[in-house]
């Protein structure tokens, strides 16, 4: 869904879009003009496919798995992109990532990388696994025990394209998200949101994101957040465009990094941000893409949040199922009768709605 949301900012600029997928059937691909049944991480079947239609941009939205592609192909081609493709590379990788900010960097997690069940772990307990290399909370648990360890080492690394997962020490604390925009290694905007997951599911799997964040009127906590986001993104090269952090904020204040990525996110947060704030974080990407000039007004952030509709996987859809009570947007991505399909394996998004916030 995320990439119906660029297909129809692009649309609405007079564009004509060329979509991709390995699958033919989404959603976005109905809103695009050309389609075609192409792997997106196929970068040479990509670069190809963007030289025989001789197109301007080649971008995504919402997908870790994409940027290394669109990336690569950018820079071959000479077209306009944002940061350089190893960024990409280093952000879609969880142990490259690690590796790469070292662990003396203040507000790194301490991991390690796994292929095999029967390797020592040097993480202690409670722990995260995670595939290496996959996105949107697949495969991932909080591991307890050996016993834990052992019975979801194999659900886990079978998300992972490299076969491999990372373990990384598990942090007690508050969820944010963290939404950055940049242009000429500037930070033109930054916003913290609170993050409410599916506390009866493993993963961190997101039911609501808030704004603003629980650390608002917190200033020695909203500067630790800065420092670690504007470090992060002078480390990683991130220096145009959007980018999206996941944190946590420890019980003695300090935030670490969860992931980030050079990107606009996966759950639609840039509508929730133009409702909270004036702020459109969707339309300043587009701009900079085409060479525009980008520049934020003075906002006041006001109390939004998006709660995402969800139902178990498989689960047959009906709208009927779910209480939709005042809201100022919705957005269904199923019709009556679909049947849900896997993503995380726990509980899946049917659509979101946005809506004023009150505790």
């Amino acid at each position: 869904m995320p990439q119906a949301d660029l297909i129809k900012a692009c649309k609405e600029r007079g564009m004509e879009v060329y979509a991709c997928s390995y699958l033919s059937g989404d959603v976005a691909e109905q809103y695009a003009d050309h389609f075609s049944q192409i792997n997106i991480v196929d970068a040479d079947a990509i670069e190809a496919y963007a030289k025989e239609n001789q197109v301007d941009y080649v971008y995504s939205a919402g997908s870790d798995v994409a940027m290394p592609t669109l990336l690569t192909v950018s820079e071959k081609l000479g077209l306009k992109h944002f940061c350089p493709a190893q960024t990409a590379v280093i952000c879609n990788n969880k142990p490259l990532l690690r590796n790469t900010l070292s662990q003396d960097f203040e507000g790194n997690i301490k991991s390690q990388r796994m292929t095999s069940v029967d390797e020592a772990l040097t993480v202690d307990f409670p722990l995260i696994m995670k595939p290496t290399d996959s996105q949107g909370q697949r495969g991932v648990y909080r591991i307890n025990s050996i016993e834990e360890f052992r019975e979801n080492f194999e659900k886990s690394i079978a998300f992972s394209r490299e076969h491999a997962v990372i373990v990384e020490e598990f942090i007690e604390g508050e969820e944010i998200s963290v939404n950055t925009f940049s242009v000429g290694g500037k930070t033109v905007f930054a916003l913290p949101s609170k993050r409410i997951v599916w506390d009866e599911f493993p993963g961190g799997i997101i039911h609501r994101h808030v704004i603003p964040s629980q650390y608002a009127d917190n200033k020695e906590v909203c500067d630790k957040i800065d420092s670690l986001v504007q470090r992060t993104l002078k480390k990683l090269n991130i220096n145009d465009g959007p980018a999206y952090f996941q944190i946590i904020v420890n019980r003695e204040g300090t935030p670490k990094l969860v992931e980030v990525t050079p990107r606009l996110d996966g759950c639609h947060m840039w509508r929730l941000i133009k409702y909270a704030t004036g702020v459109d974080l969707l339309r300043m990407t587009v701009d900079l893409l085409e060479g525009k000039d980008v520049s934020v007004p003075a906002y006041e952030v006001k109390p939004y949040e998006t709660e995402f509709l969800c139902l178990p996987t498989a689960e047959t859809f009906n709208k009927n199922r779910f209480e939709i009570g005042d809201h100022e947007f919705l957005q269904w991505y199923y019709e009556d009768g679909a049947t849900v399909k896997r993503m995380n394996g726990f509980m899946e998004k049917c659509g979101y709605l946005i809506k004023k916030y009150t505790e």
